[in-house]
This record gives C-alpha cells, structure tokens and sequence, in this order.
C-alpha cells in the first residue's frame, strides 16, 4: 500500500509540473530552440554535449546554473579566455553571434532549461539589456 501511495505521489507531481509550466516560458524556449539550430548547434552539437577540449558542454552544466549573468554575456556579447566547465579547462574564442536581446533571452531560457540543465527563474529581456560589456 505505501508503495503504491508513494508510486500515485511521484506520479500526479510528475504530471502536474509538465501540465503546469509557464507558457511564456515554454514560448521563449521554441523560439530559443530555433536560434540554437541556427547559431549554437555547430559548436556545442544537438544536444549540448560540446566537444571535448574545444566547445564546452551545455548539457548539464555546472558553469551556466553557477554563472548565470557570466553566461549571458557570453552569448550577448561573445567570450574569450578560459572557463572551467564540469571540471574540464576550456580556453577558446565564442565571437559575437549578433543576436538581439529578446533572442539571447529565449536561447538562454532553452538552455536554462534543457539536456538536464533547469532553472528556476525565467531570463527576461530586461535582464538581458541590463548586462553591459
């Protein structure tokens, strides 16, 4: 009987934080989706795994959950210099990718919130003007 209770449990929270998500949330994730296909995918591939040594990971991500302003600013503005992501040094150049501030915040919030990754606080467009060089 406990079994089954913890089972019926895990299962209607389970379900009810997939039905309950923000929509504006789930919105800025498929546009952000779209500009990851377009712009991130050549490097960091399908699903946010890097490549080792050169592109860091996106998926699961220690350096983006940790770094979240840092991470920002990277896509905004390009990064260069060495970052520690998941305990592996990287040392590379990300140029600008030319990206409008609405769009850096919907590619962030896919992923914020994708490959493992989860956040607990939308990336909105004012947050994103608000990051300076």
């Amino acid at each position: 009987m406990k079994i089954f209770l913890a089972t019926y449990l895990a299962l209607v929270i389970g379900l009810a934080l997939l039905l309950f998500k923000d929509p504006a949330l789930e919105e800025s994730m498929q546009r952000g989706s779209e500009i990851y296909a377009d712009f991130c995918v050549t490097c960091h591939l399908e699903k946010g795994e890097g490549v080792a040594g050169t592109f860091p990971p996106l998926a699961n991500s220690d350096y983006l959950m940790g770094n979240r302003e840092a991470s920002i600013r990277g896509v905004k503005y390009g990064q260069k210099g060495e970052l520690v992501v998941n305990g592996v040094t990287y040392n590379n150049v990300m140029g600008p990718l030319g990206l409008e501030d609405e769009e850096v915040a919907d590619v962030m919030n896919f992923i914020l919130n994708s490959w493992g990754n989860s956040s607990d606080r939308m990336v909105t467009l004012e947050e994103v003007e608000a990051i300076k060089k």
